[in-house]
This record gives C-alpha cells, structure tokens and sequence, in this order.
C-alpha cells in the first residue's frame, strides 16, 4: 500500500469489482485506452493485474480517495502487454473516472507510484505511451519529469493503420 496526501493506492479487493467495471464500461475514460470493455474483459484485465503483483510484487494499484474511500482508478507499473512492440517493459499508466480528472490525482498518484518502483521495487527506468492526441496524459508525463524519446516511439499493433491513435510516443523516467 502506498498513502499520499489525498490517494491511498492500495491491491484491488473483490468488493472494488463493481467500480472497476464501472472504470472499464465508461467511455470517456476508455477513449484512449481502446474502447470499453465487457465486465468479463474487465475481470481478465484485473486477473492480469493481479497475477502481476503476486509474480513481480507491483502492478496498478487502486486509486482510493483518503476522504470518503471512493474508487477513482488505477494507476501502477505494469509490464508492457505483450502484443505491444515493446512487451515486458516497465509501463506506467493510470486511469481515472472523469469526476476526478483536472485535479492533480493521476499526477500525485503517479509519482507516488514511480517512487516505489525506484525504491522499493528497484526498477532503473519506467516507460510511458500515449497517442501523440492524447495532450492529457502528456501533460502529467511532463509534470512527473518523464522524458520525451522520439527514438522509441512505436506503431500500436492493436489499432487499425487508419487509426489516429495507432503511433504511440514513448516517454521515459529514472529514478
């Protein structure tokens, strides 16, 4: 478990299944993550999640709002999936449900999150992708110090050739 000042980033419980396939069902939070996902793509996703974090001891962490216990996402180091070009990589991502989005908790969440993998976990790089549209997570890429890495920038399998979202930009963290 990890507490920041507002977060308590914690491993999923089976009562948070509700509100994570919640989070996986929205579309405004999925948009970039390559559409909603049915509650049993969801179970899969937090399945992998989980297996993750008993095998390397970190994985994406649910994001818990300290004032009133509510479910906001998740966010965590993953290694990359393996249909990605770069699979097996350190990957930080986050994911939030709107109501709590504009208001620095993916960013608080984040470095909270790189910090244990430097420290604890003892990674020596975190990677992050994005779309090159997605300004959003940019922008808190930008805030937690990642560094840009054009030289590793890669098309995303997953995604038609036509879609705007298949580039992915890579960014990069050390401790």
């Amino acid at each position: 478990m990890i507490e920041t000042e507002r977060l308590i980033l914690r491993r999923w419980r089976e009562d948070d299944r509700p509100a994570f396939h919640a989070i996986c069902a929205d579309p405004q939070v999925m948009d970039w993550l390559g559409g909603v996902l049915t509650p049993e793509e969801a179970d899969q996703r937090l399945a992998r999640v989980e297996e993750t974090f008993d095998r390397l001891g970190y994985g994406r962490f649910c994001v818990e709002r300290r004032s009133d216990g509510r479910v906001l996402g998740w966010c965590g180091v993953m290694p990359a999936h393996e249909s990605q070009p770069i699979a097996g990589t350190p990957e930080i991502g986050w994911r939030l449900i709107p109501e709590a989005w504009g208001q620095g908790y993916a960013t608080e969440a984040a470095a909270a999150v790189l910090v244990d993998a430097f420290e604890r976990v003892g990674l020596s790089e975190v990677w992050a992708y994005t779309s090159p549209h997605n300004l959003k997570s940019q922008a808190v890429m930008m805030r937690l110090g990642l560094t840009r890495r054009e030289d590793l920038d890669f098309e995303n399998p997953n995604a038609p050739a036509e879609d705007p979202f298949r580039p992915a930009w890579v960014w990069v963290a050390t401790p």
